[in-house]
């Protein structure tokens, strides 16, 4: 279904086409949102398909494509990291691993969130003394790096273990992310009470310190089921107009955590069409278990589960359970979902609060849902770039932050203003063009469901916001808010002056709620351009070289590569460690050090 403006509204799916478009014209009985959704619809698009499961799955690849406003979103679309045990290599790495399988190894997952693996990755190399270094650093070390030192790497590199020795630890590694952790632990238990009755005590202490380490993994991710070897398991919880599904995944017998998924869903559809809409569009471009639990019975259940072996080439079953361990499972997973949802209601709240405050503040005309904060870094000019954070209702919303390389040959080399000028033009001209002001959401309640602001917020003082001001005049979107807020004398947190049109410059009295709202906006704002700033940097040098910085060239460069054997560590190198590197002085050990370290 799309609108006068070639928006799509909505995408279903039916067996019977003829009466599914019948059904919506007897306004009698129809919900709200339905007789909102056809009375804005203007054309509709019709596609065929084979079979119920094959409508099933184009349905949730479109709704990913075009997000409509009337279908349920799932807004969370990242994919899952997952450890990956390298191949190919004589001394095997791990690794974290995110998007398509495709290096060769082993791969365990996946896992909620790349902490969960970090801190999983962490434990592992305690407990096995496996390396996490990349091939390239492998071959260039002469010595043992930090990592030998505080005993979480048994430096195959240098030789500090023979390979056969280290390949039976990641073999070890290997079966204890497949689930035969009891067995490990059995064998080191037994390695550990040997070298006790030899009185080979620091190396059972070394053992010890191994079992200690597998016993964090496995206590960091809370439920081991022993009847289920692999199965992802959701569950779902409505309260106050939000709904939140909690998915559990179990691999290996062993949970590799959880995750909160809060899709944007109408207020009328009921746990089971939400669960169930959710569902399709989460396994697009994502394995499939052998085994998927829910928490509801959805809709199509069994068509559902058809398109799902469909895509993984081999049987899935779908079900609720009633009793037993898989039952435990749902209900662990429905609590954690009643949590998070009491989380989020409590943290919404108060930010509406601060959200209300800035806009009686400001003397808006409501309630801002979506703010849109700039900023700009750069050294000397040099690789600039300009950020754009989102804020609203929901707190910060990343998914719709936008970063903008300064290439205008009319902004000048360190111009903060001509710089703000280029970002605010090339932002509105394309929000112009894309999705002009009568096509604005009025039913929009976050910051992802409406492109446009009603704030604009700027890093600087009064040039900034008069620049910003006469380039959105003369765009023709003067009626858009405009805010600059000016760090306090000497940089003082706290003392921030705001400029806005209208009124005279003033400030907020310290300790206000919306003063720190303000500035965790701005310092959002900044990080985000910084880290834009430094990744643009880090790319540049790794193609213009070290020669980029004033007073190195190619001498130097040999020097201190020949020193520090990647730019990887002359960017973390210390001040004293840049100095001790033969021909580079004092000075020039400065301004290396402030090229990587500055910062923005």
């Amino acid at each position: 279904m799309i609108d006068a403006h070639g928006t799509v509204l909505y995408v279903g799916k039916a067996k019977n086409i003829r009466k599914r478009v019948t059904s919506y014209t007897r306004p009698e009985g129809l919900p709200n949102r339905t007789a909102r959704m056809i009375a804005a619809t203007v054309t509709m698009e019709f596609v065929t398909t084979s079979t119920e499961p094959e409508a099933l799955l184009l349905e949730a690849n479109l709704i990913k494509r075009f997000r409509p406003f009337y279908n349920v979103l799932l807004r969370d679309d990242k994919s899952f990291p997952y450890i990956l045990l390298t191949k190919g290599h004589p001394a095997p790495a791990i690794a974290k691993h995110r998007g398509a399988r495709n290096r060769p190894g082993d791969f365990f997952g996946p896992f909620a969130s790349a902490g969960s693996v970090n801190r999983t990755i962490t434990a592992l190399e305690r407990a096995f003394f496996l390396r996490s270094c990349s091939d390239s650093i492998y071959e260039s070390r002469t010595r043992p790096c930090l990592l030998f030192q505080i005993k979480r790497c048994s430096a195959p590199c240098t030789g500090e273990i023979a390979l056969d020795d280290y390949n039976r630890m990641v073999d070890q590694a290997r079966d204890f992310l497949c689930g035969k952790s009891t067995a490990i632990k059995d064998a080191l238990l037994g390695q550990m009470q040997a070298a006790s009755e030899m009185q080979d005590y620091e190396k059972a202490a070394v053992i010890r310190d191994r079992m200690a380490a597998l016993s964090l993994i496995q206590s960091q991710h809370g439920v081991h089921p022993r009847n289920v070897e692999e199965a992802d398991v959701f569950a779902i919880f409505q309260q106050g107009g939000i709904n939140c599904i909690q998915s559990f995944f179990i691999r290996n017998h062993q949970n590799w955590g959880n995750r909160a998924h809060f899709p944007r869903a109408d207020k009328s559809l009921d746990a089971g069409e939400v669960l169930g809409a959710f569902l399709a569009q989460f396994y697009d471009g994502k394995p499939v278990p052998k085994s998927i639990f829910l928490s509801h019975q959805v809709p199509d259940q069994e068509v559902l589960a058809e398109a799902l072996s469909t895509r993984a080439e081999r049987k899935v079953d779908i079900a609720v359970p009633k009793r037993g361990e898989k039952h435990d499972l749902v209900e662990h997973a429905t609590r954690n979902a009643r949590e998070a949802i009491e989380r989020q209601l409590a943290e919404s709240s108060s930010q509406l609060r601060l959200l209300k405050s800035l806009g009686e503040m400001l003397q808006l005309a409501g309630t801002p849902k979506r703010i849109e904060v700039y900023d700009n870094s750069h050294i000397m000019g040099t690789n600039a770039v300009g950020a754009m954070i989102v804020a609203g209702p929901e707190g910060f919303a990343k998914n719709q932050y936008r970063k903008f390389n300064i290439k205008s040959s009319e902004t000048k080399a360190g111009d903060d203003t001509g710089m703000m000028r280029e970002v605010l033009k090339r932002r509105f001209k394309r929000l112009l063009d894309e999705n002009p002001r009568q096509n604005q959401n009025e039913n929009a309640q976050t910051a992802s469901e409406t492109p446009w602001p009603d704030l604009v917020i700027v890093d600087g003082g009064l040039p900034q916001f008069n620049a910003a001001r006469e380039v959105m005049t003369e765009i023709g979107v003067s009626d858009v808010p405009l805010l600059a807020v000016a760090k306090g004398l000497d940089r003082e947190s706290g003392r921030e002056l705001f400029h806005i049109a209208g009124r005279e410059p003033f400030r907020l009295p310290p300790r206000d709620p919306v003063l720190y709202f303000v500035e965790r906006l701005r310092d959002e704002a900044h990080r985000f351009a910084i880290g834009s700033h430094r990744a643009r940097r880090s790319k540049d040098i790794g193609t213009t070289g070290l020669q980029e910085i004033p007073g190195v060239g190619p001498a130097r460069k040999r020097a201190l590569l020949h020193h520090f054997g990647t730019l990887k560590a002359i960017e973390q190198a210390s001040l004293s460690d840049l100095e001790s590197v033969p021909g580079i002085d004092a000075r020039l050990a400065k301004a290396v050090y402030d090229y990587f370290h500055a910062s923005g």
